[in-house]
């Protein structure tokens, strides 16, 4: 699934493109994402303006004049592309919604497992928004930081590796990118969360470590384009990069990267995910 890289790397790519834009057609060519679009769905979106494209987590926003707001999820295998200008497009198999766009644009949601989803809040019960409403922080933003993480996990007996995947921990992270935050800290997934923190929940060494490792990868990533294990695509149809600077993730059997490190990267099953890691360093 996309994690915050893939979703902001989207995002900037549909912003130029949807931002100021009107919705001139709505084409929904079928009805059942992961949850059944609303009936009323290409009315409620055309002929409406996109005043800015955000992003929650793994979630993409767009908000419309209206006050309305489209949330959207790109799922297990979505993706976006954006033709313009003289560009056609021949429509693929699993395009299931197109927007045309005011400026020219054809933004168009491709999604072959169709895990994907959309939905249409009102702006004012956004807050409320059951997908979002119990989502932690922002990891790259201003109020993420070593104290908010330690209070999050003070306490926690659950791994490290599970507590930094639950998105009412930090929001966005998925298996990807906990596994390579972890080796930037030198912290092993399977040390209990609560570890962190002192009693009292003030944040310990760790949880500096852990927050610029979480920052720096996430940062690293999105100049990269992402990930492009299976499926994920910029909107210009390109693949990213990132894959190419893991430095445990799918390198079971290979060096550590760390320097002056003479580990072998391991992987271990936890909660049902693949776990990737040194033995060595991460402690």
């Amino acid at each position: 699934m996309p994690e915050l890289p893939e979703v902001e790397t989207v995002r900037r790519g549909l912003a130029p493109v949807m931002e100021g834009a009107r919705f001139v057609k709505v084409e929904a060519h079928r009805a059942d994402l992961r949850w059944p679009l609303p009936t009323d769905f290409a009315q409620r979106l055309e002929a409406q303006t996109v005043s800015g494209l955000g992003r929650r987590g793994k979630y993409l926003l767009v908000d419309m004049w209206s006050g309305d707001v489209l949330l959207m999820h790109l799922g297990m295998s979505g993706s976006f592309r954006v033709l313009g200008g003289d560009k056609k497009s021949a429509g693929l198999a699993h395009d299931h919604v197109v927007f045309r766009m005011s400026n020219g644009a054809v933004v168009t949601f491709n999604d072959p497992r169709r895990f994907g989803s959309m939905k249409i809040i009102a702006r004012e019960k956004l807050d409320h928004e059951p997908l979002l409403r119990a989502m932690g922080p922002e990891p790259l933003g201003n109020e993420f930081d070593a104290a908010m993480l330690a209070r999050a996990c003070r306490g926690k007996k659950t791994s490290l590796k599970a507590a930094l995947s639950d998105q009412r921990v930090v929001a966005g992270l998925g298996n990807i990118y906990v596994c390579e935050a972890l080796h930037r800290a030198r912290l092993s997934p399977k040390r209990r969360a609560s570890t962190i923190a002192t009693r009292t929940g003030a944040p310990k060494e760790r949880a500096s470590r852990l927050v610029a490792g979480i920052r720096n990868v996430l940062n690293d990533a999105i100049k990269a384009g992402g990930s492009s294990l299976r499926d994920h695509r910029r909107t210009d149809g390109e693949i990213g990069l990132f894959q190419h600077n893991f430095r445990v993730y799918d390198r079971e059997g290979r060096p550590c990267p760390t320097p002056g490190c003479n580990g072998t990267i391991k992987r271990i099953v936890q909660t049902g995910r693949s776990t990737f890691f040194c033995p060595v360093c991460q402690k």
